[in-house]
């Protein structure tokens, strides 16, 4: 029997994860059955289940590596970056394709509000990205670009919320049109 490389069991756990992906932003999380998992994979649920131990696995593994790309950017660009790529993946035709995180993360905030055992395994994922957005803030403070009669806990608490709206919003299905413009005020609102 041939072995399977490293490399091919992330590939097939990535796609699996692609797949996953799709199948949440169109059905939501109870929505995503074993069925429509299958159907948006391409593969029988012991494929799937091979790598996630369930629905809910899968679906935080998900969660996880959105919020790690999420933190990336922020490190890299701040978090209005990433409000700015959440808002461009809601104008798209198709906002559950691969490099979307909008669909998994309006499932998160879903199921923050309404499942506390999801509530309390997602906290250690969500100070990852408020640890991010704090060391850029830190930053920025550092080399004179962020404005200084804030401090930086109440900067970073701000821009989270202005998230937490964003996502909201979207998720109600309200008008895009001026979002951009919002974001840039945000943006402006926090530098010197």
């Amino acid at each position: 029997m041939p072995r399977v490389s490293t490399d091919q069991l992330a590939a097939r756990r990535q796609h699996i994860l692609d797949g996953a992906r799709r199948c949440f932003a169109a059905y939501g999380y109870e929505g995503a059955t074993v069925r429509r998992l299958e159907q948006s994979t391409g593969l029988s649920r012991g494929a799937i289940f091979h790598y996630f131990r369930d629905k809910d696995a899968l679906f935080l593994a998900l969660a996880e590596q959105d919020a790690a790309r999420m933190a990336d950017v922020v490190a890299e660009q701040g978090l209005v970056q990433v409000m700015r790529d959440l808002l461009a993946t809601a104008r798209k035709p198709d906002p559950g394709d691969e490099s979307s995180w909008l669909g998994t993360r309006l499932e998160v905030s879903r199921r923050l509000r309404t499942d506390p055992d999801f509530r309390k395994r997602w906290q250690a994922h969500s100070a990852e990205l408020t640890a991010a957005t704090r060391d850029r803030l830190e930053r920025q403070a550092a080399n004179g670009t962020l404005r200084d009669d804030v401090p930086v806990a109440v900067v970073a608490q701000y821009l989270e919320l202005v998230l937490e709206g964003l996502v909201s919003h979207l998720a109600m299905g309200l008008p895009a049109d001026a979002l951009d413009g919002v974001l840039d005020v945000v943006e402006q609102s926090v530098r010197r």
